[in-house]
């Protein structure tokens, strides 16, 4: 039997949207009636099909339950321990206090210059901020789990006292056990908890909140000619193989966000599709995050418009990703996207 898969599409938005859900003609996206869609598209491996919502019940009995089993949890509001989706997409705020990071290692290395970025950050308006010790940049090598102490120890002891969600970028359980006591608020562990296998049983043990990344191989190797027999469906079926052992594991709460990992392991063609269809994720029912800050993609996509900090490039994926509902965007430059987001909301959505 094929496995099928759910995808939220044709979407409307402000006052057009809380009509049409009123209207019961489009169904809420994540329970926010200021989004919402009237279309489904529904994938096997070697087929799709797009639907309207009113024709669901004309499918046949399996594929029926299966669609209205998606649409509870494409539909349902995702909530998050200490996060708040209202007006979402929320802000990431990056802090790579590495020398070699892809955009800005060297940057912010050194105590006053993290310290200061972390001030901007926040003065930007950053919901999360997101502190990591190694690069992991395309072809980057390993580092010793002493390394990535020394450069995070004292800045996460700043940023501890400040008032802000404090997410941890990092692969090693025992950089994750030593930061505990600086009051860590969610794991980003960009392996998917693959590189190391104390982590599964560190979060189940501290029962702290954690981003489900998606990378194909390993920074040194990812993008040595990546491929998929599917990229989309293949990156659902990783996530779907990884919720179930992980409740196997004992982690039993709800509190996960699913990021897809633009440019870990893809090419042009898989990171446009994934941004492109990246309401296929919805269906699993957790929150989604896209890093798509100053990427490779960007320069791929625009040519000789390419620039050294990809502001434009980055603001317009963020705001199509806002528009297909993503609830968390990782960015260097929070000001800039924060800004486009208001305006495009105040525009559109009122």
């Amino acid at each position: 039997m094929n496995n099928y898969y759910t995808r939220a599409c044709n979407f409307y938005f402000g006052k057009v949207s809380k009509k049409k859900v009123k209207l019961k003609n489009s169904l809420p996206l994540n329970g926010d009636p200021l989004i919402s869609f009237d279309y489904i598209e529904i994938f096997s491996r070697n087929k799709k099909k797009k639907i309207n919502i009113k024709k669901i019940n004309k499918l046949p009995k399996i594929l029926k339950k299966k669609v209205y089993n998606d649409l509870k949890n494409i539909t349902k509001k995702k909530n998050f321990l200490n996060l708040n989706f209202k007006n979402s997409p929320i802000i990431m705020g990056i802090l790579n206090v590495t020398p070699d990071s892809f955009s800005d290692g060297a940057k912010f290395n050194k105590k006053k210059l993290a310290k200061a970025h972390i001030k901007k950050l926040l003065n930007d308006g950053a919901d999360i901020i997101d502190i990591g010790g190694e690069s992991t940049r395309p072809g980057a090598k390993d580092i010793s789990t002493n390394v990535e102490w020394n450069r995070l120890r004292s800045v996460i002891k700043y940023l501890s006292k400040k008032n802000c969600f404090i997410s941890l970028d990092t692969r090693k359980s025992l950089i994750m056990k030593k930061s505990l006591s600086y009051k860590i608020n969610l794991i980003n562990d960009v392996s998917g908890l693959n590189y190391d296998e104390n982590t599964i049983n560190f979060l189940k043990n501290s029962k702290i909140p954690f981003v489900l990344h998606h990378m194909k191989g390993t920074p040194k190797t990812m993008q040595v000619r990546p491929n998929y027999k599917h990229v989309l469906l293949d990156i659902y079926d990783f996530f779907e193989e990884k919720l179930h052992l992980i409740r196997k594991m004992g982690i039993k709460h709800n509190n996960i966000i699913l990021d897809p990992g633009i440019g870990f392991g893809k090419n042009l063609k898989h990171n446009i599709t994934l941004i492109s269809q990246i309401s296929i994720f919805h269906s699993l029912g957790f929150p989604i995050m896209l890093g798509l800050s100053r990427k490779k993609f960007i320069r791929d996509m625009s040519g000789s418009n390419d620039s050294k900090e990809r502001i434009g490039g980055t603001v317009s994926a963020c705001i199509f990703s806002a528009l297909k509902g993503v609830q968390i965007l990782r960015v260097h430059d929070v000001n800039e996207v924060k800004q486009a987001l208001k305006v495009f909301k105040k525009l559109n959505f009122n």
